[in-house]
């Protein structure tokens, strides 16, 4: 095996989980209409290695809703299985994203039995849980807003004209099944619905810790920790500055930020080279 296959198996193994590779082939390889081309805005963005950066930044952001941060602390394995989480949120995004549409709806409907036990009350006696569609609203556009401004500095072919309302509509799709009530449909729709969250969202000590956890604590061998300290870092430097205040996370130079996050996206994109052709192969097969 060469370095770039052992790189890049090791990469997939963290990321998609000790089932990924059933879960490509099931992805990829299961018969059946898709709700999105291979070539839509939607399949490059959630296809790239930019979407190391934009996962860490969705995190960072969605931290800063106080009900969305207390039902991860409370609910949420990310001290003791953080890569498990992760293998979770990255087994949806590609079911939905590239899987037939059986499985999509399959893993919506499994996401949507797991909100149901996450329930519980707010320090000041306020309820919350994470099947409210107005939760879910904000950790859907937190993240694609993530995405979208990842690929924007990182991705391999950015989106331009059209194609950025195109990837916005389609992310809704997947959200619309979940629960998110009016998903927007254009990059405008989105800034505004960002805009409009900013009065609910504060750094809480919760989110601080969590975010702190992230950063110090990723459960990876020393080798591979520069690596990923260079994706949380570029991950850091496009956050608002009013959100990198609040979780009291330090600027980020942007020359640092830019040549740090591009040489751990062309690492990770040169590395799953070979996965990304496993996954055409299986599509051509699949036919």
């Amino acid at each position: 095996m060469t370095l770039r296959e052992r790189l890049g198996t090791e990469l997939f193994r963290k990321v998609a989980g000790p089932d990924g590779q059933k879960a490509r082939e099931r992805v990829h390889g299961t018969p059946g209409p898709r709700w999105f081309a291979p070539d839509s805005p939607i399949a490059r963005v959630h296809g790239d290695a930019s979407m190391f950066v934009g996962g860490i930044r969705a995190l960072m952001l969605q931290s800063l809703h106080p009900a969305a941060m207390q039902g991860v602390a409370d609910h949420s394995g990310y001290r003791g299985d953080m890569w498990g989480r992760l293998a979770q949120v990255s087994t949806y995004i590609a079911m939905t994203t590239f899987g037939a549409e059986q499985d999509a709806l399959a893993v919506i409907r499994a996401v949507q039995r797991a909100h149901e036990s996450v329930t519980g009350t707010m320090p000041d006696g306020t309820p919350y849980a994470a099947n409210d569609p107005h939760l879910l609203g904000w950790v859907h556009v937190a993240e694609i807003d993530s995405f979208l401004v990842a690929h924007d500095r990182y991705g391999h072919r950015p989106l331009i004209g059209p194609e950025r309302d195109e990837y916005v509509a389609q992310a809704g799709v997947a959200a619309g099944h979940l629960g998110v009530v009016d998903p927007p449909q254009s990059e405008d729709e989105l800034r505004r619905m960002i805009a409009a969250y900013g009065p609910e969202l504060r750094g809480t000590s919760a989110a601080r810790e969590a975010i702190r956890f992230l950063l110090l604590h990723p459960d990876l061998p020393v080798a591979a920790r520069p690596g990923y300290l260079s994706l949380a870092t570029a991950a850091i430097g496009l956050l608002p500055t009013q959100a990198r205040r609040e979780l009291r996370l330090p600027p980020v130079p942007p020359v640092t930020n830019r040549v740090l996050g591009a040489a751990a996206t062309r690492t990770i994109r040169w590395a799953m080279a070979s996965g990304h052709e496993e996954a055409r192969e299986l599509q051509e097969q699949r036919g």
